[in-house]
């Protein structure tokens, strides 16, 4: 196989997605055609299952062989993570961010993100704020620090106490 013509396909599928799925699969399904163990190719098929059509098993299959053929490959685990997260495999999404963690060079700012969203959809809010504040130290954008921020925000805004009732109804039981 060409490897020029691989790679010509993958970034054709690379360039078309997520504005023109058509023009997204036809090239993905040539890239795999020609190399079925195409890590780029796998990782780009799994965001269009997760993203696009919301088979979240589907997209699993494909993150999972993806990561099996380039185990380095970082851009894999945040959305691999973040799939499981929306799955509900909770038990195997904290594995693999414990995994990622020991990857060299992968961007521990977004595995600590993700790690707090898999803390609130857990309901441990202090937990998640505590990842996000950790997210914040490895930013190096202010696009990225001000996500963490506002995902930092809204898990506070739940962890505020409902309101109880008012004093004055109190103070009027009392004087009766």
């Amino acid at each position: 196989m060409d490897t020029n013509l691989l790679n010509n396909y993958v970034l054709k599928a690379i360039d078309a997605y997520p504005y023109d799925l058509e023009e997204t699969v036809e090239n993905l399904n040539y890239a795999l055609s020609y190399e079925a163990n195409n890590a780029y190719a796998l990782y780009l098929m799994g965001r269009l299952q997760a993203e696009q059509f919301g088979d979240f098993e589907k997209a699993k299959q494909y993150y999972a062989e993806a990561l099996a053929n380039k185990m380095d490959f970082q851009k894999v685990y945040s959305k691999y993570i973040l799939v499981l997260i929306w799955n509900e495999d909770y038990e195997e999404a904290q594995k693999l961010i414990d995994f990622a963690f020991t990857v060299k060079g992968l961007n521990k700012g977004s595995v600590h993100l993700v790690q707090g969203q898999l803390f609130e959809n857990l309901q441990a809010y202090k937990k998640a704020i505590k990842a996000f504040k950790e997210a914040k130290r490895f930013g190096y954008n202010d696009g990225f620090i001000n996500h963490v921020n506002s995902e930092i925000s809204r898990v506070k805004n739940k962890m505020k106490p409902k309101k109880k009732k008012s004093k004055s109804k109190k103070k009027k039981k009392k004087k009766k």
